[in-house]
């Protein structure tokens, strides 16, 4: 089985940071993540996904992203219940992070030489493996 989920996008606000009873950091945002067709009316739209970053990664997080910086994501996807004081039942869907890596270049830093966006270090893991940092050639490609 498999659950696993990589998001690229802006968030929506700044990032909330709380702590647990027992002192652990839970840090909660919202990712706008495009979605890659447009509508009828030719607009792209996008998908809010609300992001959750656990303990010094989350920490991180709360200090370094802002609303409308550019993230990735990679984590996995959770639904839970509750009982709302209503006494309806409620669902919740939300990425639980394993990886988040900023992809804005830092405030008044400017555009790094050839321009495009620099990356930030990542916390708490890494997007892929051992081979990311092999310089890849043609003959690597599969078609």
């Amino acid at each position: 089985m498999l659950n696993r989920i990589v998001l690229i996008g802006r968030l929506t606000r700044d990032p909330e940071l709380r702590f647990t009873p027992n002192g652990k950091a839970v840090c909660s945002f919202t990712l706008a993540v495009d979605r890659p067709f447009a509508n009828q009316d030719g607009n792209r739209e996008a998908d809010f996904i609300n992001i959750v970053v656990w303990n010094k990664q989350g920490e991180n997080c709360a200090q370094y992203l802002a609303k409308g910086r550019l993230a990735a994501v990679d984590g996995r996807l959770q639904i839970r219940s509750y009982d709302g004081n209503d006494g309806q039942r409620r669902y919740v869907t939300e990425v639980i992070a394993d990886a988040v890596r900023f992809l804005s270049p830092k405030e008044g830093g400017g555009m790094p030489a050839g321009g495009g966006y620099a990356s930030a270090p990542s916390f708490g893991g890494s997007f892929g493996s051992a081979m990311d940092d092999m310089p890849m050639t043609s003959d690597d490609l599969p078609f």
